[in-house]
C-alpha cells in the first residue's frame, strides 16, 4: 500500500526561504530505502540446516534491483537501529571472535548504507562492543548516529548527529536518534559517561539547527522509536509524536516496535518497515525548482516485502567464511537436554522451560527468590544432544542477572502486576483466561489471534509457594502460601529476588508499576550482578552435563505455583493455547 501527500503553497513558500541553494530549475526525484531491527539477521540460514527466509541477502538484492532502476545516485540507504543483537552472528562477532573487523559493518560497507541510527540493543552490547563497532563505522565513512546520547561530560553528542549527502542533484540531510527511553531497558553500567534526552523538542531543535547551517533540500530523521500512539504518553515510542509536531522534515523513519506501518500527512511520510528483514521501507520524493529555489514537494511511502529465499548470490559468497565461523561456533556440542522444552508451555504454569530458567536464576547467590518471563515466544528444543545454537532458542537476549533486594509485599504486588498483563478475569465458563485478542501481531508473526500484552513481561516466580486465582480481580489474584523451604512468607521481610538486568531497570514497568519501586535508584537494591544468563546456562550445562526436569523442577528449591480453581482455568487455557497454537 501507498500513500501520497502535496505540500501546501504555503508551507513551499516557507521552503524556499529556507532552502535557498543555486540548483537548476527543473524536477528531481530520490528514493530512500530503509531498513531497522534486524536483529543479526545477517545470514541466510540457521545454522543448523533449516533456511532463513528473510536476511540482509535478501534485502541487498532489492537494493541492488531498484539502485539499477532509479540510478545509484537517487537512491539512498538508512537503517534505525537495533543491529547487534538477537541472533548467533551478531553474538558470535560481538563477544566471541573480537580480532576480526565486525562482520556487520562490513556488510554495511558491501551494501552502501548512506546512514545507521543506534538501537537500544547496539547499546545493550556494552561500551567493548558499539565502541569498538563505531570506530569500524568510522573507518568506513557510515555516520552512526544517536544525537540524543549526550555525553556527562561535555554536554555533547556521544554519537554523530547527522551527515550531509549528494544524491541526484540535491542536498539531503539525515539526522539520528536512539532510543530515549534507554534507563527503562538497561542498566547505566552499560551507557556510563552518557544519558538520553527525548526525541521532542530536541528532534525539531537539531533539524532548524542542521538546516540552518547545511541548507539541504531534504531531510531524513531516523529515530530509534516505536511508531507508538501519537498521544504523548510512551517516552520509548514517541514515532506518530513527532510525525504530528515535525516541521521541515520530509522523511520520518521509525522502528523499535517491529510494527510495519507508514503513514503521509502534512508534508512527511514515517516510514517503519517492522523487523526482521521481512520489508524494505520506501518513500519516494520529486523536488520542484524554480529559479534555483524550491517551490514544491511530492512524497509517497510504502512497504516493499522481502521474497522468501531470493537472496544476492554474490554477497552470500563475498560473506561465506564469515558464515561458516558462525556455524561451527553455533554447532558445537555442549551438553543433553532430557526432555523436549516447548517455550510455550510457560503460558499455562510451571514448565520444564521456565523451571529451568528459574534454577538457573534461583542458584546465584544470595537470591531466595525468582522473577522469570518466557524470552522466545514459541520456540522448541528437542531432547537429545544440545549444540550451542540451541542456547538460543532457550535464552535469545544477552541479559545480565541481578539479585535485587525486596519486601514480600513489594514481591506480592509485582506478581499481581505480572498476572494481570497475563490473565483477565472469569466470570462464565466460555471466558478467556489468557489476556488474548483476535488480531494478527506483526512482531511475533502470529495469526489470528494474539496475547495483548508482550509476553516476555510474563513474569512467574521460584521460590514460593502460591496460586492464582483466575476468577478474582487484579490485586486479590496471587496467594502465597510459604517459602519453597516450607518456612512462612512474610510481607514485612526483606528478601533477595534474581531477575534480568533488563527488568530490574525498569523493562516492562513491573518493578514501578507492580511493586513500586523506582527503578533510578535501583543500584541501592542491587545485592549481586551476574554474567548474561545465557552464559549462566551455559556454565550449568559445562558442570552438570545435562538439563534434566527432575532437578531443574525441584519443588524443595523453585516451588510451585499454578491456576485456580483448575476446573476453570485448565479447560479455559487448553481453549486459549488452541486459539493462539492451533492443536
Amino acid at each position: 500500500m501507498r500513500t501520497k501527500t502535496l505540500l501546501t503553497a504555503a508551507l513551499a513558500a516557507l521552503l524556499a526561504v529556507s532552502c535557498n541553494s543555486r540548483l537548476k530549475d527543473g524536477e528531481y526525484s530520490l528514493t530512500l530505502l530503509t531498513t531497522n531491527d534486524i536483529h543479526g539477521h545477517y545470514f541466510d540460514s540457521t545454522y543448523t540446516g533449516d533456511r532463513l527466509s528473510k536476511s540482509l541477502f535478501a534485502v541487498n538484492r532489492v537494493v541492488d534491483s531498484v539502485r539499477t532502476e532509479r540510478g545509484a545516485d537517487r537512491v539512498i540507504l538508512v537503517d534505525a537501529g537495533d543491529i547487534f543483537q538477537g541472533d548467533n552472528a551478531a553474538y558470535y562477532f560481538n563477544y566471541v571472535d573480537t580480532l576480526t573487523p565486525h562482520v556487520y559493518p562490513r556488510m554495511a560497507r558491501y551494501m552502501g548504507y548512506d546512514a545507521i541510527a543506534v538501537g537500544n540493543h547496539d547499546v545493550e552490547t556494552g561500551h567493548r562492543v558499539y565502541d569498538r563497532v563505531a570506530a569500524q563505522f568510522a573507518e568506513y565513512k557510515i555516520p552512526f548516529l544517536a544525537g540524543n546520547a549526550i555525553r556527562n561530560d561535555n554536554g555533547k553528542p556521544y554519537f554523530p548527529l547527522y551527515t550531509i549527502l549528494k544524491r541526484g542533484g540535491l542536498k539531503v540531510a539525515v539526522l539520528g536518534y536512539t532510543n530515549p527511553n534507554m534507563k527503562a531497558w538497561l542498566n547505566e553500567s552499560v551507557w556510563s559517561g552518557m544519558h538520553f534526552e527525548s526525541l521532542i523538542p530536541l528532534v525539531q531543535q537539531d533539524v532548524d539547527r542542521v538546516v540552518a547551517k547545511e541548507k539541504p533540500q531534504v531531510v531524513i530523521v531516523a529515530v530509534h522509536s516505536g511508531t507508538g500512539s501519537g498521544k504523548g504518553e510512551a517516552l520509548e515510542s514517541q514515532g506518530l509524536d513527532l510525525l504530528k509536531s515535525l516541521r521541515g522534515v520530509d522523511f520520518l523513519v521509525c522502528s523499535h516496535d517491529h510494527r510495519p506501518y507508514t503513514e503521509a500527512a502534512d508534508g512527511i511520510c514515517l516510514i517503519n518497515s517492522g523487523s526482521h528483514c521481512r520489508n524494505l521501507g520506501l518513500g519516494e520524493i520529486k523536488v520542484s525548482v524554480q529559479k534555483g529555489k524550491v517551490v514544491g514537494k511530492e512524497l509517497s511511502c510504502g512497504l516493499i516485502p522481502i521474497r522468501e529465499g531470493a537472496v544476492d548470490k554474490k554477497m552470500q559468497e563475498e560473506f561465506h567464511a564469515d558464515y561458516e565461523a558462525v556455524k561451527a561456533f553455533t554447532l558445537r556440542e555442549v551438553g543433553e537436554l532430557k526432555t523436549d522444552l516447548r517455550t510455550r508451555d510457560a503460558f499455562c504454569g510451571m514448565s520444564d522451560y521456565i523451571n529451568l530458567v528459574h534454577t538457573l536464576q534461583i542458584s546465584c547467590a544470595p537470591a531466595q527468590i525468582s522473577f522469570a518471563a518466557p524470552l522466545t515466544y514459541n520456540g522448541f528444543v528437542k531432547a537429545g544432544t544440545l549444540i550451542y545454537n540451541d542456547l538460543f532458542t532457550i535464552y535469545p537476549f544477552e541479559n545480565q542477572l541481578y539479585v535485587v533486594r525486596m519486601t514480600g509485599e513489594e514481591i506480592r504486588n509485582y506478581l499481581e502486576f505480572s498476572y494481570d498483563n497475563w490473565i483477565q478475569t472469569v466470570s462464565g465458563k466460555d471466558d478467556h483466561v489468557l489476556k488474548i485478542r483476535q488480531r494478527d501481531d506483526a512482531r511475533t508473526g502470529q495469526k489470528g489471534w494474539s496475547f495483548v500484552a508482550r509476553s516476555y513481561n510474563f513474569d512467574s516466580a521460584a521460590g514460593l509457594n502460591y496460586t492464582v486465582d483466575v476468577t478474582k480481580p487484579r490485586g486479590e489474584r496471587v496467594s502465597i502460601s510459604s517459602m519453597a523451604s516450607g518456612e512462612p512468607f512474610d510481607p514485612a521481610k526483606e528478601y533477595f529476588v534474581a531477575m534480568t538486568s533488563y527488568r530490574a531497570s525498569g523493562g516492562g514497568g513491573l518493578m514501578h508499576g507492580g511493586a513500586g519501586i523506582d527503578t533510578d535508584r535501583i543500584d541501592e537494591r542491587v545485592v549481586s550482578r551476574y554474567p548474561e544468563i545465557r552464559n549462566i546456562l551455559y556454565n550449568y550445562l559445562l558442570d552438570m552435563g545435562s538439563i534434566d526436569p527432575a532437578v531443574t523442577g525441584d519443588p524443595a528449591r523453585i516451588g510451585t505455583w499454578k491456576f485456580v480453581p483448575e476446573k476453570i482455568a485448565v479447560p479455559a487455557l487448553e481453549r486459549d493455547m488452541q486459539l493462539l497454537f492451533g492443536r
